[in-house]
């Protein structure tokens, strides 16, 4: 039976040998991922959700939701103001409203 010393040994090379593997792994793993960007054109911004795909939409996940900018739908030609569609009108487009102008006046 081994001693308490050669154990923790041999338990210390082992773990060296396992973070030696880990590494090997992580490279080749990265030299896989560079070779296919390569193949394919990408870059990382496009591995992040950067890049903007033919054919493909934004994921309506933490992005959207964490205050992106949606285009605006109604316009005030006088003004410049702007309202996306989204959540309560504003004040300027009530007041027009409710001055007999129809909400098709202020599309963009």
């Amino acid at each position: 039976m081994a001693t308490l010393q050669e154990l923790i040994a041999q338990k210390e090379a082992l773990e060296r040998e396992i973070e030696k593997a880990a590494a090997e792994s992580r490279s080749k793993a990265i030299e896989q991922i560079q070779a296919l960007m390569a193949e394919n054109g990408l870059t990382p911004g496009d591995l992040m959700g950067g890049g903007s795909s033919p054919g493909k939409r934004a994921s309506k996940g933490k992005s959207q939701s964490s205050g992106a900018k949606v285009a605006a739908k109604y316009r005030n030609a006088s003004t410049g103001e702007s309202w996306s569609g989204r959540g309560l009108q504003p004040r300027w487009l009530k007041a027009a409203l409710a001055g007999g102008q129809k909400l098709e006046d202020f599309a963009v």
